[in-house]
């Protein structure tokens, strides 16, 4: 190998190491789950496996208990910081833990989280069939909410 060959297959590996490490600003946060201790998820206590039909199951039904914007924005900007991860607020969706299509409470922050984005719109379309399975009486309720429970603690 001659000098010059060397020379540029250093210069050749430092290029593609700077590349690899070079700081991505517009780069969405990596993922995390919900910490069980903040997070453990609480249940709407109006929503049982003898009331999903005149409650989940009904189409619409969550509208009539999702909180309202600005709650859900402040607490992300307050749970941001308690969870130690940065970004801007449209980094992440806040996030029922037990969905609401599942029967979780709607509004105590133990069942509440910044869930980052776009992890958090895949979620979204899992917590949709799972309310389909306990609707069409494929799984009970409580399989689904474990089930949700398990995937947003990374279990």
């Amino acid at each position: 190998m001659t000098r010059r060959t060397g020379e540029l297959l250093v210069l050749l590996v430092f290029v593609v190491a700077a590349v690899l490490v070079w700081p991505r600003p517009h780069e969405a946060p990596p993922p995390y789950y919900a910490n069980p201790i903040r997070t453990p998820g609480v249940l709407n206590p109006e929503v049982t496996e003898a009331t999903i039909a005149r409650t989940i199951c009904v189409h619409g039904w969550t509208r009539t208990v999702r909180p309202p914007s600005n709650y859900t924005t402040d607490l992300k900007r307050r749970q941001l910081v308690e969870y130690g991860v940065g970004g801007d607020l449209g980094d992440y969706q806040e996030d029922h833990l037990i969905s609401l299509e599942l029967g979780g409470h709607p509004t105590d922050p133990r069942n509440l989280w910044p869930q980052p984005q776009p992890w958090a719109t895949h979620v979204d379309a899992t917590e949709n069939d799972l309310n389909d399975s306990v609707c069409s009486g494929r799984m009970t309720l409580a399989e689904a909410q474990q089930r949700e429970s398990a995937l947003k603690h990374g279990g």
